[in-house]
């Protein structure tokens, strides 16, 4: 077993164009099957992170927001965006039959201008009757957030003085959150007094966000939660006759239009990936079998030499499991050089939420993939054996003579 594998990496070194394009072809193997699949995966991850994100039966929002920038767009993209409607819309949703809780959030664009350190959405929500924002929070920050105070998304670069400006007046950053996969991760959060206090800021400084509502007055959202035993549809309709100029919409079926283009793309990814994984092992196979024919002497010289069918069997085995291996690692470890620099690019041009597996996850992932494309592999190099196993030595030896 020792000499044959030295004797497969002396084969192997002898002709390095041959061996590398066997390795290549393992690696794209390898590349396809862990890539889509890390791909796939991630999404499935960033919508199940946006539905608990969301935590909320119904959401209210104003019925021009659409032409402002929706929900989703703030919520799942990260654009800034804002909309508003008068805080009587609240009080409507917690006098309505069926309500449990109703809570608000405002969201507020910050300027590019030198007034503000960086341009990011702006989150604001009430501590005291919040249920969305406040228990993701407590994950990565165990303190009130108190007046002044900002938590900051992921993606947010926080510099060392833990300080940001918004609207020419500075806020302490109390704490920076988990990664969600989602526009949420791109995005600031504070208590209702300093997003007033900003939206007053912003007024003074001539910024129209509040045209149709005094900022006093004005709430983006209002996040709901159902009571047991009542029916989430006939809480939607009945909060969309009883309050104007609203639209109440149920969480669910946000998500259900996210769900359907994930499943869409998800497909398309799966096919692709298992389009490749046959393409791939059919040119193995060809590869192998142009390398076997080309090599048919030299086994017949191994053969009167002594070298049993066994023996050459393993040959090939061997030269095959090696530039397998060799591929299959070098193709994960491609994949994930190009997927996790770039996951941020890649969720902006897909337009759906993306959040990466856990590490063991992902190392799971990545030995599966390296065991498929080897397996793969060696199956090629088995069909291969077995056919110069069959050969007739003398036959092959009288050739061309």
């Amino acid at each position: 077993m020792k000499f044959t594998r030295k004797l497969a990496l002396k084969n192997l070194k002898r002709k390095p164009g041959r061996t590398a394009a066997l390795i290549l072809l393992s690696a794209f193997l390898a590349l396809s099957v862990f890539g889509g699949s890390l791909i796939v995966m991630s999404l499935q991850n960033g919508l199940d992170s946006y539905e608990s994100r969301l935590g909320a039966d119904i959401i209210i929002v104003p019925k021009e927001a659409r032409s402002h920038g929706s929900i989703e767009s703030i919520l799942l993209q990260g654009i800034p965006g804002y909309f508003y409607m008068n805080d009587s819309a609240l009080e409507k949703a917690r006098n309505t039959e069926g309500v449990e809780i109703a809570t608000p959030q405002f969201y507020l664009a910050s300027a590019s201008a030198g007034c503000c350190s960086v341009s990011v959405q702006i989150i604001g929500f009430d501590p005291e009757t919040d249920f969305t924002i406040k228990p993701w929070i407590s994950k990565s920050y165990r303190g009130e957030v108190g007046d002044g105070d900002l938590i900051v998304g992921c993606n947010i670069e926080v510099p060392s003085s833990r300080i940001l400006t918004f609207y020419n007046q500075e806020y302490n950053v109390a704490g920076q959150l988990e990664r969600t996969g989602t526009g949420l991760d791109n995005a600031v959060y504070a208590n209702m007094n300093t997003i007033r206090q900003m939206m007053e800021n912003s007024v003074l400084m001539g910024f129209d966000y509040f045209s149709d509502v005094p900022f006093e007055h004005a709430v983006s959202a209002v996040m709901i939660k159902v009571q047991d035993g009542y029916d989430i549809d006939q809480v939607t309709g009945d909060l969309n006759i009883h309050i104007r100029r609203v639209e109440a919409e149920k969480a669910k079926s946000m998500v259900s239009d996210i769900a359907s283009g994930l499943t869409s793309v998800s497909r398309v990814i799966g096919l692709l990936t298992i389009m490749i994984w046959i393409l791939s092992i059919v040119i193995l196979i060809v590869a192998f079998a142009m390398i076997v024919n080309e090599r048919k002497k030299e086994f017949a010289v191994l053969r009167v030499m002594g070298a049993s069918r066994k023996m050459l069997s393993g040959l090939l085995l061997a030269e095959s499991g090696i530039t397998s291996i060799a591929g299959a690692v070098t193709g994960v470890l491609f994949a994930a050089l190009i997927l996790f620099p770039f996951l941020g690019t890649i969720q902006r041009s897909l337009n759906l939420p993306m959040l990466l597996p856990s590490m063991p996850v992902i190392l799971l992932l990545a030995a599966g993939s390296v065991v498929l494309s080897a397996a793969a592999g060696a199956l090629t190099g088995a069909v291969s054996a077995r056919r110069i196993t069959k050969a007739e030595t003398g036959m092959i030896l009288r050739e061309d003579v």
